[in-house]
C-alpha cells in the first residue's frame, strides 16, 4: 500500500500538463511562411503561422500528433516530444503540386484573401497590367500610352485612377492625396511583378487598419523576401514591345537574405503615332533575421518613365474617316514621372503573446503629364492641351501591436496601432499649353501640404464557432495649400477630424464552411486645393457599407464564395473630361452581388470565375437621370490554368465588361466588351524555359476606356458631347526566353 501511494505521488510529481507549442516554419530557402494551418489531431485546437512564420498552439502534451498545411507545400506530420515544448522547432517545407483541397477557410474579416493567394499559386504574376487584376472583380483600363496609372473599376465604382480603393505595398502607400492628375492616384508601375509574393486584399470599409480611400476596398502588396532562382529573361512582341528582366540573389543565409530586380520596357504600341513607351525598375530588399524572434527589412526601389500618346479620341471622327481606330486628334500628349522610395519593416515579439510591427517610409517623387480632352473647344487657335505637374515628398510611419489575452477563458487576440503620413507638394500645377512647350496660362499653380495622424484597435473574440471583431479608427488631417497665382501669400488652412467604427461577425460552422457579416464606415479625402475653401461636410466624406454572406467548399476541389452588400457614400468623385479632373458631385447608394469560384479538374487543371452584379446610382438626383457615369453594373473575369502537364504550363483568361452609363441619364453608353487573352510555357530544361502570351486573342475590337466629352474639332462650328475612348490592344503576340541559374 505504501509503494502505491509513493508511486502515485511520484507519478503526480513527473506528469505532464498540457501546455503550449512555439514553432516555426520556412521553406527550403529560410523564408518564413504565412498562414500555414497547424492542427493538433487530439485536442483539435489548431493555429495559424504569422509574417515571420512562428505559430503557438496551445494544449498539447507529448504523443500529440501536430498536422502542418500550406500551399503548394508537402503536408508536415509529426509526433511532440518534450524537446518540442522545451525549445522553439523550425519545421521546413517542402514544394509540392498545388492542391485546392488542402485550402483551410479562415476565420478571418479578410479572409477572402485565400482566393488570391489560390490564383498567384495557379497562375503567376506576369506583367505590371496583371498585378491589380489577381483582386477577384477588379477590372483595369489603361489610356495613356501606358504610362498613366490603370483606370479602375471594382463594386460599381469607376474609382479613375485610385479614388475608392487603398493601396500599399509592403506598408508603403501607393495613393497620393492631392495629386495633379486625380485624387487617390496610385501608379503602381515602380513594382516588378516577380517580385510579389503576397497579395492582401478586402473589399468595403471593414478594416481598422486600413483609412483613407478604402471605401470600396484596399489591396495590400507583399514582396518576396529572397528569389527561388537567379533568372535573366527577354521578351519581345509585336508593336515594338520588348522587356528585359534580371532578378538576382545577393545574400541567402538563415539570418540574411538580399536580392536586386531590375526592368526595362520598351513599346510603341498599336497607334499611327509610337507610344515611344520606356520605363526602367530597379528594386532592392534586405532582410536580417533574429534569434530573439525578430525581423528587419529595408528596401530601396526606383523607377522612371516616359512616353508620348494619341490621347482620347473622338467617335465622330474614327466614324466619319477623318482618323482611324489607333489615329489621332493630338499626338503630342504624353509625358513622364519618377518614384524614388526607402522603406523599412520592423517586427519583433516581445513575449509569447504580444508582437509589435514597425513600417517607415519616404518617397520622391515627380509627375508631368499633357493631355488633350476636348481639343479645341476653349482655344480655337492653340487647341485646349493641359499640363498636370508637381514634385512630392512623402513620409510616414505605422506601428500596430498584436496582442492575445486570456480573459474568462475566451482568447482574445487585440491589434492596435498609430501613425502619420506627410505629403509636401511643391508646384501642383495645371496649366494650358502648346505643343509641350509653350505655357499658355496658369490655371492652377501652388503648394499643397497635408498631414494625417491616425489611431486604431480592433479586437477578435471567440464565442464558440462565432467570432466577434469590433473596431474603431481616428483620423486626424491637416490641410494646407499656398495659392501661388494670388496676389497676396496666403497659406490657407483647413482640419478635420472623423472616427469610423467597425463590426465584423464570422461564424465558421466547420472547415468548409464560413458565413460572416461585415459592416463599417470608411472615407476618403477630399483635394487639399478643395478642402480648405469648402465647408467642413465635404473635407471626409464618409461611406457606409455592410456585407453578408459565405464560403464554402461543397466538393473537396471546389470552393465558392458569395456576398451581398450595400455601400452608401456621403460625396462621388466623377471625371470630368473636358477639365481633366475629378470633381465631387453628392450622394450616392450602390448595392449588388459577388460570386466567385474556384475548381481543380486535376492535379494540373484549374478553373476560376468571379462575377459581381452592381447597381449604383446617385441618390439626389430624379430617378432617369441618377446614373453614375462609368459606373460597371456587371463584370466577369476569370479562366483555365494549366499549372504543369510535363513540361508545358499555361492559361486561357477572360475578362468581361457590360455596357454601362456613360453621362447621367444614360443618353450616353459606354460599350462593353469581351476579351480573352493565353499564355504557354515550355521548360526546355533545369535552366531554359520559353514562353508565348497573346492578348486579345479573337482580335476584338473593342474600347479599353471611354469617357463622355464634350470638344469641338478644328473644322467644327459647335462642340459636340459623345464618346471619345482609347482603343483597346488588337492581337498582340509577345515571346520570352528565360535563363535561371
Amino acid at each position: 500500500m505504501r509503494f502505491f501511494l509513493l508511486f502515485c505521488l511520484l507519478f503526480s510529481l513527473v506528469k505532464i500538463d498540457a501546455q503550449d507549442i512555439d514553432g516555426a516554419l520556412v521553406d527550403t530557402m529560410g523564408t518564413p511562411i504565412e498562414g500555414a494551418y497547424i492542427l493538433n489531431s487530439r485536442s483539435q485546437t489548431h493555429s495559424h503561422s504569422d509574417e515571420n512564420g512562428f505559430f503557438k498552439i496551445t494544449k498539447t502534451v507529448p504523443g500529440d500528433t501536430l498536422r502542418m498545411g500550406a500551399l503548394g507545400f508537402e503536408k508536415i506530420v509529426v509526433q511532440i516530444t518534450e524537446q518540442h515544448r522545451l525549445e522553439r522547432v523550425i519545421w521546413v517545407f517542402h514544394e509540392a503540386p498545388f492542391e485546392l483541397s488542402e485550402v483551410v477557410i479562415r476565420p478571418k474579416v479578410n479572409a477572402l484573401q485565400m482566393m488570391t493567394e489560390i490564383d498567384l499559386q495557379t497562375q503567376p504574376v506576369r506583367s505590371s497590367q496583371e498585378i491589380l487584376q489577381k483582386v477577384p472583380g477588379l477590372i483595369i483600363g489603361q489610356h495613356a500610352g501606358g504610362g498613366k496609372a490603370e483606370q479602375l473599376f471594382l463594386r460599381g465604382f469607376d474609382i479613375d485612377h485610385g479614388t475608392d480603393i487603398a493601396i500599399s505595398v509592403d506598408g508603403l502607400p501607393v495613393n497620393l492625396v492631392s495629386h495633379a492628375h486625380g485624387q487617390g492616384y496610385a501608379d503602381l508601375h515602380f513594382v516588378i511583378p516577380e517580385t510579389i509574393a503576397d497579395i492582401h486584399f478586402g473589399k468595403g470599409p471593414y478594416e481598422a487598419n486600413q483609412g483613407n480611400f478604402a471605401t470600396a476596398g484596399y489591396v495590400g502588396f507583399k514582396t518576396k523576401e529572397i528569389l527561388s532562382n537567379n533568372t535573366v529573361q527577354l521578351g519581345y512582341g509585336d508593336f515594338g514591345f520588348n522587356r528585359t528582366l534580371g532578378l538576382f540573389n545577393l545574400l541567402n543565409t538563415q539570418t540574411n537574405k538580399a536580392y536586386l530586380a531590375t526592368e526595362l520596357v520598351r513599346f510603341d504600341g498599336p497607334f499611327e503615332s509610337p507610344q515611344n513607351f520606356s520605363r526602367w525598375n530597379l528594386f532592392g530588399k534586405y532582410t536580417a533575421r533574429f534569434k530573439n524572434q525578430g525581423s528587419l527589412s529595408a528596401t530601396v526601389s526606383h523607377f522612371t518613365s516616359t512616353w508620348d500618346a494619341s490621347g482620347q479620341i473622338p467617335q465622330r471622327a474614327v466614324e466619319n474617316g477623318a482618323i482611324s481606330r489607333f489615329g489621332a486628334i493630338d499626338d503630342t500628349e504624353g509625358g513622364q514621372t519618377s518614384r524614388s522610395n526607402f522603406n523599412l519593416n520592423f517586427r519583433k515579439f516581445l513575449n509569447d503573446y504580444t508582437g509589435i510591427k514597425v513600417n517607415t517610409y519616404l518617397s520622391q517623387y515627380d509627375f508631368e503629364l499633357f493631355s488633350n480632352f476636348t481639343f479645341f473647344l476653349e482655344d480655337f487657335e492653340n487647341g485646349d492641351q493641359i499640363k498636370q505637374w508637381e514634385s512630392r515628398s512623402l513620409f510616414g510611419m505605422n506601428v500596430s501591436i498584436d496582442q492575445k489575452i486570456n480573459l474568462e477563458q475566451k482568447d482574445i487576440s487585440l491589434q492596435y496601432g498609430m501613425g502619420f503620413r506627410v505629403d509636401d507638394i511643391d508646384n501642383n500645377e495645371l496649366s494650358r499649353t502648346a505643343n509641350r512647350r509653350t505655357t499658355l496660362e496658369n490655371i492652377q499653380l501652388g503648394d499643397v501640404n497635408e498631414t494625417n495622424l491616425f489611431a486604431f484597435v480592433d479586437a477578435k473574440i471567440p464565442f464558440g464557432k462565432f467570432k466577434l471583431v469590433p473596431g474603431i479608427r481616428i483620423d486626424h488631417f491637416s490641410f494646407g495649400y499656398i495659392n501661388s497665382l494670388g496676389a497676396n501669400y496666403e497659406n490657407q488652412t483647413a482640419e478635420k477630424t472623423l472616427i469610423s467604427p467597425k463590426l465584423n461577425i464570422i461564424h465558421q460552422v466547420n472547415k468548409d464552411v464560413q458565413f460572416f457579416f461585415k459592416s463599417g464606415m470608411g472615407f476618403h479625402s477630399n483635394d487639399s486645393r478643395v478642402s480648405v475653401v469648402r465647408s467642413e461636410e465635404t473635407i471626409l466624406p464618409k461611406a457606409y457599407g455592410a456585407d453578408i454572406g459565405t464560403i464554402f467548399r461543397p466538393h473537396p476541389n471546389l470552393l465558392i464564395n458569395t456576398a451581398i452588400w450595400h455601400l452608401f457614400s456621403e460625396q462621388e468623385f466623377v471625371y470630368v473630361g473636358d477639365a481633366g479632373i475629378v470633381e465631387p458631385s453628392g450622394k450616392s447608394r450602390r448595392y449588388g452581388l459577388d460570386f466567385g469560384i474556384r475548381y481543380q479538374f486535376a492535379d494540373w487543371l484549374f478553373f476560376d470565375t468571379d462575377f459581381t452584379y452592381t447597381k449604383a446610382r446617385a441618390i439626389e438626383e430624379a430617378k432617369g437621370n441618377d446614373f453614375i457615369p462609368l459606373a460597371p453594373d456587371f463584370t466577369l473575369t476569370g479562366g483555365v490554368s494549366l499549372t504543369q502537364l510535363g513540361k508545358f504550363s499555361g492559361g486561357l483568361r477572360y475578362r468581361y465588361l457590360d455596357d454601362r452609363a456613360a453621362n447621367e441619364d444614360n443618353s450616353i453608353v459606354a460599350e462593353g466588351y469581351l476579351v480573352f487573352d493565353a499564355n504557354l510555357n515550355y521548360q526546355w530544361n533545369k535552366n531554359v524555359s520559353i514562353g508565348v502570351s497573346v492578348e486579345n486573342l479573337f482580335d476584338t475590337e473593342w474600347n479599353e476606356t471611354q469617357f463622355a466629352t464634350t470638344s469641338r474639332l478644328q473644322n467644327e462650328p459647335a462642340p459636340v458631347n459623345e464618346i471619345h475612348f482609347t482603343p483597346g490592344t488588337p492581337f498582340f503576340v509577345k515571346a520570352n526566353l528565360r535563363y535561371t541559374f
